[in-house]
């Protein structure tokens, strides 16, 4: 198991971990398998999503605001950021990529994104291994 960190820039933003991923599974020597990420906060979640155009990020982020807004008039979390935990809710707080070859096996435009939805705060992604039986 490995674990990485990451200090968000703001409130809401998807956060590209798909670099730091692949250097993970480098750096354990995984050929082939899957790696699993998991996020151990109720505000912040995971995500695989297009990482070409950051305009699909932003896309996502201006609808779950729209369909969650920050202090709805019916919260009533003292914290004030039950938006966040709903947010998390609807994304999840874990992916699963299969490896092959030593590669992270997404689509073309797929990329690994942490989703804060109440920073910016430093975030933590474990990250999990399971290498694939010969047979």
């Amino acid at each position: 198991m490995r674990k990485i960190e990451i200090q968000t820039p703001s409130r809401e933003a998807l956060v590209n971990l798909t670099a730091e991923v692949s250097a993970v599974v480098k750096r354990t020597g995984l050929t082939d398998g899957i790696v699993h990420l998991y996020s151990p906060h109720t505000t912040a979640g995971l995500v695989i999503q297009e990482g070409a155009d950051p305009m699909v990020a932003e896309d996502l982020l201006r609808r779950l605001r729209e369909l969650i807004p920050h202090h709805h008039p019916a919260d009533r979390h003292l914290e004030g950021n039950s938006d966040a935990h709903l947010k998390t809710a609807l994304v999840g707080q874990s992916v699963t990529v299969p490896v092959q070859g030593g590669r992270l096996l997404l689509g073309t435009w797929q990329q690994i994104f942490l989703a804060e939805f109440d920073g910016p705060r430093r975030r933590r992604v474990w990250v999990s291994f399971l290498a694939a039986a010969v047979v």
